[in-house]
């Protein structure tokens, strides 16, 4: 879900629902599948945080019995869709069997509450799978136009679901493939010292050629593979499973 938690911050949907064939969002969709479905395969009701970035979660929806979609911003959303905040989830407690928030939890401030609202609507036992975007240094003015309020370790992210009164199974990393060229564009963002100040309504995704569209999808593909056997050491994303304790 990239946008902001709060309409004052001036962030909506995401680009995904008008260029859903970029190779990101492809590649984002079929790691988040190899290294997450697992946790949630069999689930009965699911929410799905972020839902009008449907394009990474349509798996999500093979997997468990039914998705309730709910989403800040009402674009992408469907009929059954829900209008509401991470915040302030509008669910009765105990709900859910499965929660996702892919791309989510770093828009919320505070990080607390959110999770928190997580595990508050999951069933005791519930699971929860989450991505969220790596590394501290990596901070850019693309954050601040995508409305964010930190990025992650595999550590950081450990510790605050832990906090929130979860039990870890899975934390890796993702997109390690094609990391040395995320560093390289993060390095180039800064040396620039220019861009957003604020976030954005609709972040526009970069024009890529097809050539390159396709060599890039096809590197993280090796991540795809790596993730059904063993986790990822680094990587521009990280991604975790849990279930809530008691």
């Amino acid at each position: 879900m990239n946008r902001h938690e709060g309409p004052a911050h001036g962030h909506g949907g995401s680009p995904s629902i008008e260029v859903p064939d970029y190779w990101w969002y492809v590649a984002r969709a079929d790691l988040l599948e190899t290294a997450l479905r697992s946790h949630v395969q069999g689930a009965g009701l699911t929410l799905d945080l972020g839902s009008a970035d449907g394009p990474s979660a349509s798996w999500l929806r093979d997997a468990v019995a039914r998705t309730v979609s709910l989403d800040i911003d009402p674009r992408g959303l469907g009929s059954d869709g829900v209008c509401g905040s991470a915040l302030a989830l509008p669910f009765a407690d105990e709900t859910f069997e499965a929660v996702s928030a892919f791309d989510v939890i770093e828009h919320c401030d505070p990080e607390s509450q959110a999770l928190a609202e997580v595990r508050r609507v999951l069933k005791p036992g519930g699971r929860f799978v989450m991505s969220v975007p790596a590394y501290t240094w990596a901070w850019s003015d693309f954050d601040v136009a995508n409305g964010h309020h930190r990025r992650y370790t595999r550590a950081r992210a450990r510790i605050a679901v832990e906090a929130a009164g979860f039990s870890v199974q899975r934390v890796t990393h993702g997109f390690a493939s094609v990391f040395p060229l995320f560093a390289a564009e993060r390095v180039a963002r800064k040396v620039r010292r220019k861009g957003a100040q604020g976030a954005v309504d609709v972040v526009e995704v970069p024009s890529v050629p097809k050539p390159l569209n396709d060599a890039l999808l096809a590197m993280s593909r090796l991540d795809r593979h790596i993730l059904s056997r063993a986790d990822l050491p680094f990587g521009s994303s990280v991604f975790l499973a849990a279930t809530r304790i008691g």
